[in-house]
């Protein structure tokens, strides 16, 4: 039996399948292998029953994500009643891309959103499950079209806000 010492696993991916859920792990990671430790990967899947977590001993991926999830929710829903002027005023959720596709052919995720103008979005994916507790933001039949902006855009400009 392998074991992985969840604090040398960065990088988390979860995938989902009806059965299965699947765990990459990107970057750096040292693998346990009762007894040795093999050779630093690059990547690494694992595969299990959908109950399977990752940690970092204190707190799981699955509550780290929610936690996320619910700090944008409560950002989003705190931007649209304050009705501040600017592009962070506007907050809007779509269940489509802007090319008009479920979020991932789906339909098990929405778009929420601050700003809808290029070099000014800010954008979760967000399980549907939580759509009723984003009553508060102006529904899009379709998302804005994407402006490209990656994970390290969107941290700057959640600090501009």
């Amino acid at each position: 039996m392998t074991s992985y010492h969840p604090a040398t696993m960065r990088g988390f991916f979860l995938g989902y399948n009806e059965n299965m859920k699947k765990i990459t792990v990107s970057g750096y990671a040292t693998a346990t292998d009762v007894g040795h430790e093999s050779p630093k990967l690059s990547t690494m899947e694992l595969e299990g029953p959908q109950e399977m977590d990752a940690s970092d001993g204190y707190h799981t991926f699955d509550e780290l994500y929610d936690h996320r999830i619910t700090l944008f929710i409560t950002l989003c829903r705190r931007q649209a009643k304050a009705k501040p002027s600017g592009w962070w005023s506007q907050v809007w959720r779509s269940k489509r891309h802007s090319d008009g596709e479920l979020c991932f052919g789906t339909g098990t995720q929405y778009v929420l959103g601050i700003g809808k103008a290029s070099e000014c979005q800010i954008t979760y994916h967000i399980p549907v499950e939580r759509w009723n507790e984003t009553d508060f933001a102006e529904t899009l039949e379709k998302a804005p079209e994407w402006d490209g902006h990656t994970s390290d855009d969107v941290l700057e400009r959640l600090k501009r806000l």
